[in-house]
């Protein structure tokens, strides 16, 4: 890469460590292409003025001539810019729309990384916070499988637990309610039928029921199916799935084992970990019934997946709801199996909010996953009927999910979203459908070239003219891998979607400013367009967003 390029050769031409050299994108497209402060660092351990010793520094380098340089200059008090040459933008241009794969880098290479995400418990709804679970789990996942890992995308699913005895509860005084609705109406009653509804809990766990097992047997399948059709429709594909009726068994025998350790207490007929003498809280791993908590099948779960998948990496998405709960867990965990609890990361995002509120599956008015996505689908199914374009439905579907998906994405993991329907739908900038427009925009332009017939003609011919100046969509195009491998490494898809957002601005004031199709530069116009529909597809990709073929 470039950046890495610049760093090494500055640094040995001016004597310095190659991690003094800190190389960054200047906000401005006339400041260069990359700027470094290292004139300002040298300058105050030495105690010299900044712009004068700036001004020495590019003295060094300008008489040595860096690859791919065509100009550096001082700016401000001892900023030191430099500009790349318009051979490397040429270049940049024919590698992005030579390779398909381009956008991928080696960061994790050799690593093996698990990604567990979404995570709904069957008997009760797939709601909106599943959704932006989801959406975010998917997009790390894709970050590390582009950035070189071995990578796999798991599920984990609440198949066993008092939610269940209560669904279960209900389901037997009104069969015909769906999963959802019971599991409501045995929380309401929970209170009134308490003993009976935890001797169903017990009797989940030891399966000496043959009634409850069928109620049990059933809705597992059909919650578990429902769920399987939104999997589909988001584009997600799981690798493997874990249940806590599996990971219950080696939580269990983990917090047993820990207790005769004095990792774990008992207390009142529970066991627990007291949290306190580690600066946490204390959490109950069994109850007084010799049930494991959620807390003990966490356990079991850390290591039931390194057993299926011995990973160097295993990440969690969750709601931050839970911070606390993972923190106590992962404590547990570092003093059973220290070596597996370094290998665990917890990524947590805020809530998904609408007019409505904060949503609760226990109070009933859960927004459902599916509920939200047809509400957007019909704003969607509207405006491409509207456009008059075939096939309206599938493409409303593509874009109802890329403005939810964008929406999610667009900022840090950890805010609450407040969810804008009109805006998310928007064509206009801000948003998901609007990058699709810019992808689908380039691949228009590039059927006309093509059916021009110059296109491939001047290329295969050698006629590409290239114009002298460097358009800003140039600027950016090359720096979707540098935009990859920082998204992976801090965790944070927003840097894909603010990058994507800059080159759509870019690409769509160059197909404003310029005539593409039957000008002097033609050919090389459409290789820039050609780059652009790369960099949109593979970046989209990352983020789980499809791009239609008409919109």
């Amino acid at each position: 890469m470039i950046k890495e390029k610049l760093q090494i050769e500055i640094a040995k031409i001016l004597n310095f460590s190659q991690k003094d050299i800190h190389l960054e994108h200047p906000e401005n497209f006339s400041y260069g292409d990359f700027s470094t402060n290292i004139a300002l660092i040298k300058a105050k351990e030495l105690g010299e003025n900044p712009k004068k010793l700036a001004e020495s520094f590019v003295a060094k380098l300008s008489a040595r001539k860096l690859s791919d340089v065509s100009k550096i200059e001082v700016a401000g008090p001892g900023f030191i810019n430099f500009h790349l040459s318009r051979d490397f933008f040429a270049d940049s241009i024919e590698k992005i729309e030579n390779n398909k794969n381009f956008g991928q880098n080696n960061l994790y290479k050799g690593k093996k990384v698990m990604v567990e995400h979404t995570d709904p418990n069957p008997f009760k709804e797939f709601h909106i916070g599943h959704l932006m679970t989801n959406t975010i789990g998917e997009s790390i996942y894709r970050l590390f499988d582009t950035s070189g890992a071995e990578t796999k995308n798991v599920c984990y699913q609440g198949d066993v637990g008092l939610h269940v005895a209560k669904a279960i509860f209900a389901k037997k005084q009104k069969p015909e309610l769906p999963w959802g609705a019971a599991y409501k109406m045995g929380s309401d009653l929970y209170e009134v039928y308490k003993n009976e509804i935890d001797e169903i809990n017990k009797k989940i766990y030891d399966k000496s029921d043959s009634e409850i097992n069928k109620f049990y047997e059933s809705g597992r399948k059909e919650t578990l199916q429902e769920f399987e059709i939104i999997y589909k429709k988001l584009g997600t594909k799981f690798d493997h799935y874990f249940f806590e009726s599996e990971t219950a068994i080696f939580g269990k025998k983990m917090v047993e084992e820990g207790l005769g350790k004095g990792i774990f207490e008992n207390s009142d007929g529970a066991i627990i970990y007291p949290g306190e003498k580690h600066g946490l809280h204390t959490r109950v791993f069994i109850n007084k019934f010799g049930i494991p908590t959620y807390e003990a099948k966490d356990l079991g779960l850390a290591k039931l997946k390194y057993d299926t998948f011995p990973y160097d990496i295993s990440v969690s998405v969750t709601g931050n709801e839970i911070n606390d709960y993972f923190k106590v867990v992962k404590s547990a965990l570092s003093n059973i199996e220290p070596e597996l609890a370094k290998k665990l990361e917890h990524i947590s995002h805020g809530m998904l909010r609408l007019p409505i509120g904060k949503m609760s599956s226990r109070k009933g008015n859960v927004v459902t996953a599916l509920n939200f996505l047809h509400n957007l689908f019909d704003v969607a199914k509207k405006r491409a009927s509207e456009s008059r374009v075939s096939n309206s439905g599938k493409i409303a579907e593509q874009v109802a999910l890329a403005a939810a998906k964008y929406q999610i994405l667009k900022q840090s993991p950890g805010k609450d979203i407040i969810f804008d329907f009109d805006r998310s739908i928007s064509f206009e900038g801000d948003s998901g459908p609007y990058l699709q427009y810019t992808a689908v925009r380039a691949n228009s332009v590039l059927e006309k070239g093509s059916s021009a017939g110059n296109f491939l003609k001047k290329i295969l011919a050698g006629k590409k003219k290239i114009p002298s100046e460097i358009t800003n969509v140039e600027r950016l195009l090359y720096r979707l891998p540098e935009i990859i491998e920082r998204a992976c490494k801090e965790y944070a898809p927003q840097y894909v979607v603010t990058y994507l957002l800059e080159v759509a601005g870019a690409y769509n004031a160059f197909y404003g400013s310029k005539q593409i199709i039957g000008s002097d530069y033609e050919s090389y116009y459409l290789s820039i367009t050609k780059a652009t529909r790369r960099v949109m597809e593979n970046g989209l990709n990352v983020l789980g967003i499809k791009i239609p073929q008409k919109m």
